[in-house]
């Protein structure tokens, strides 16, 4: 399985993915660890988490998935919401709790 059937495998099975510099418990980076506050914000806290740090591949692959070029990434329902700025901006209007809750 190449990597980006890998990445397709993992938002099609988890209806909530981040792709992060890190884990939940321990972030990497403070895009990471805001990206996590925001879900927990939203009251999503068994999601399914990928530190990019820990494959290389993965890094670079869910960035050409994407066609995105920053980590974290957040997908919901298997389609890409976007990075910790759009998060931040969709958790302050109301829109990435409604499209949590579906």
């Amino acid at each position: 399985m190449d990597i980006a059937d890998s990445i397709e495998q993992q938002v099609s099975t988890h209806p909530v993915v981040l792709y992060m510099k890190g884990t939940p418990q321990q972030p990497q980076c403070g895009f990471s660890a805001n990206a996590v506050q925001i879900l927990n914000a939203c009251g999503v806290e068994d999601f399914f988490a990928v530190n990019v740090l820990a494959d290389p591949e993965i890094r670079q692959g869910i960035k050409d998935y994407s066609s995105w070029p920053t980590i974290p990434q957040l997908y919901v329902n298997g389609e890409f919401v976007g990075g910790s700025d759009i998060m931040a901006e969709m958790f302050q209007n109301g829109e990435l709790k409604k499209l949590l809750e579906k």
